[in-house]
């Protein structure tokens, strides 16, 4: 007999079954079943003949594959006891606890004395689900590896798309195909890191960004994770995700794995892509004040680095609040002596010397403003040249003649006399100064990987919200080193990138939309010559890029000219117009044909309205633009759409384009078939298009 179970929402159908007293296998996760199938009949159609060269019958692929039983391919768990001897579990199944939105299957072996639960959760709103794994033992064990719940691969898939990156060049998708043997991706530098995003995707044969069927799966751990794709022999395919392997340096009678976040469309990736982003705005992030519309921001790094002068600053607050900024955020420099990156951190409290009054008259010279105040922190992190390593040298992670990282070191979260430590004089700040937003940086790697350096962080974070609830806070690790939905649950802003250079965000941008939500995306702004690539761009480049998602400045602002201040002016005043919807709005990636130009359209949640970022990121290899196909909107609705930059018009453009002479009306149908026909326009400039259900 088998019994069979299943989470349903309006986009995809999970189907676990399982006989014998084994663990369940899921035997289905696609497109919606009808409500009354014969599951049963779904999971005898999965049944696998078995040939030449193989066992008389398949081992499970079960939601924990399992060594012990002949399975052929990585298992989901495993262990050693004290001594070191290798478990290998033989998991019986004992109960599954099954409600209308999730499921808890229960799991042990008595012999060795363990326990194992799984659990599924799916939210019919944002067409997620949560897995996550966890384990107990009688007796201390060593934990090498545990999964959350194993999915099956996609047979009817010819790829796979991970994520990689570096410093200022994050999120590079990166296809990979199907083939025999292992596909693993692991971040080992004690973070979720610039080069492996905890994400993957597993496009079905032929989809594209607007269609076709597609999986997608996102990894909740800022401490390092695993992911491995595996094709066996038989030709099964399994997905698992975890903590990065080994980082629980003590045995353990307790482990979980972080939540994985998985979904599956039938609307191209860009189905996926608009599932995270609900389910990260508005299940993972938790927001101090969320009718409080998202404040233009003002960070001043790029403008005074560690010369900090309160009256340079006073004035640069001045012309910031004039080109509409709300927020200004004090960065590196205000503490300790800290006049290069040699010293200092971990002495979190006011340098005399540059603020002899303390931060105050420049907090209250902020508020006069009409601006909020904020603050840079990198509270991991300790440089020896400090008064807290002289009195605390043993609270630092490896040993004494490690190799630093920006002259730092990282400091022992796992031990609570730091995070008091920590607590007490992050705290005293907050208490003491009207603060409500923390920069919150993390510079460097680990010496090693380790769980319990994570827990400590998030035990820190967690405190710190319980205290100062009203207090924002942003993740950043030399930009996007620490980005997951584990980090975000106590964040409310991640700095995608340390790249102020728009060419380059343009394309970061548009590759993290597959997982992130424009409300928590940071992006500023940066100088007229970008300092991490040289180039020189235009304000309207610049200052378009940055409307895409939670706009800030970062540059001098008395170095812009006076067209350049009116532009950045007008681009941040269509910005405020807009966010009360384009901060919730759906970001769909749009396939363009011509490989120059990288296009997304912005869809209000009521969709009677849209805006569409299309960017020159090269020059075309034909002579005009090919036209730019739209996505989601009504067939048979009349759409009225304009230029909203239509003054950037320049020399290129010549003839006589509908959209360069004002508004056009046209069907949904022919928007997304035919497609728009843009002006001609040089590289590294941007054409923004709104539009309305007429």
């Amino acid at each position: 007999m088998t019994d069979c179970w299943r989470l349903d929402s309006f986009n995809q159908t999970l189907v676990l079954a399982g006989s014998g007293g084994r663990l369940p296998c899921v035997t289905y996760w696609g497109a919606p079943l009808p409500k009354g199938c014969d599951l049963s009949a779904i999971a005898a159609a999965e049944a696998r003949d078995v040939t030449g060269g193989m066992l008389d019958a398949n081992p499970s692929l079960s939601i924990c594959p399992e060594a012990e039983r002949g399975f052929p391919g990585q298992p989901g768990l495993s262990l050693r006891d004290a001594s070191g001897r290798v478990l290998r579990p033989r998991l019986r199944l004992l109960d599954v606890e099954a409600e209308e939105s999730t499921l808890t299957v229960r799991a042990g072996d008595a012999q060795i004395g363990l326990r194992y639960a799984a659990h599924f959760a799916i939210d019919p709103q944002t067409h997620v689900l949560t897995l996550w794994a966890e384990i107990e033992s009688e007796a201390p064990v060593i934990l090498d590896w545990l999964a959350a719940p194993v999915l099956p691969g996609p047979q009817l898939s010819d790829e796979m798309i991970d994520v990689s990156g570096r410093w200022i060049g994050e999120f590079q998708l990166q296809r990979m195909p199907w083939s025999a043997g292992i596909r693993m991706r692991e971040a080992r530098t004690g973070r979720s890191g610039h080069e492996h995003f905890p994400g993957l995707i597993l496009p079905g044969r032929g989809a594209t960004n607007t269609a076709g069927a597609a999986w997608a799966l996102q990894y909740g751990w800022s401490g390092g994770h695993r992911m491995l794709a595996e094709e066996l022999p038989d030709g099964r395919r399994q997905v698992q995700f975890g903590h990065a392997s080994g980082t629980e340096l003590e045995p353990v009678t307790h482990a979980a794995t972080a939540p994985l976040l998985v979904t599956f469309s039938r609307a191209g990736l860009n189905g996926c892509a608009t599932a995270f982003q609900r389910h990260i705005r508005d299940r993972v992030v938790t927001w101090p004040a969320p009718e409080r519309p998202r404040p233009v921001h003002y960070n001043c790094w790029e403008a005074v680095y560690f010369d900090h002068d309160v009256a340079e600053l006073k004035q640069i607050a001045t012309r910031a609040s004039a080109l509409g900024a709300e927020r200004f955020v004090l960065d590196d420099g205000w503490f300790g002596r800290r006049d290069d990156d040699t010293s200092s951190l971990g002495d979190w409290w006011v340098d005399a010397r540059k603020y002899p009054e303390g931060l105050t008259p420049l907090i209250d010279h902020v508020h006069d403003l009409g601006m909020s105040f904020g603050i840079w922190f990198e509270p991991e992190m300790i440089n020896a040249e400090s008064e807290t390593f002289r009195a605390h040298p043993d609270w630092t992670l490896g040993p004494m003649d490690q190799i630093e990282g920006r002259q730092q070191r990282v400091l022992d979260l796992a031990n609570p006399e730091v995070r008091d430590y920590l607590f007490d004089h992050i705290g005293a700040m907050l208490d003491d100064h009207a603060i409500d937003y923390i920069k919150w940086d993390h510079n460097r790697l680990l010496p090693h990987p380790d769980a319990a350096q994570t827990r400590g962080v998030y035990a820190l974070l967690d405190r710190l919200r319980a205290a100062f609830p009203e207090v924002e806070i942003e993740s950043c690790a030399s930009g996007g080193g620490r980005i997951d939905a584990g980090i975000l649950a106590r964040t409310q802003r991640v700095w995608l990138s340390d790249s102020n250079d728009a060419v380059e965000r343009l394309r970061i941008q548009h590759d993290a939309a597959l997982f992130l939500p424009a409300a928590i995306t940071g992006s500023h702004v940066g100088p007229r010559q970008c300092h991490t690539s040289g180039r020189v761009l235009s304000m309207p480049m610049r200052a378009w890029v940055a409307a895409q998602r939670h706009m800030g400045f970062e540059m001098d602002p008395r170095e812009l000219s006076e067209e350049e201040a009116q532009v950045l002016t007008r681009v941040t005043a269509w910005w405020k117009a807009n966010r009360d919807w384009t901060m919730r709005a759906e970001i769909h990636r749009l396939d363009s044909i011509d490989t120059s130009v990288i296009a997304e359209m912005q869809i209000a949640e009521a969709s009677d309205r849209f805006v569409v970022f299309a960017g020159r990121a090269g020059t075309s290899a034909q002579i005009l633009p090919r036209p730019l196909a739209l996505t989601g909107l009504e067939p048979d609705a009349l759409y009225r759409l304009e230029l909203a930059n239509g003054q950037d018009i320049g020399p290129a453009s010549r003839g006589d384009v509908a959209l360069a002479r004002g508004a056009v009306e046209l069907p949904g149908a022919y928007l997304m078939s035919q497609g728009l026909q843009l002006p001609a326009a040089f590289p590294d400039t941007i054409w923004v298009i709104e539009g309305r259900r007429a």
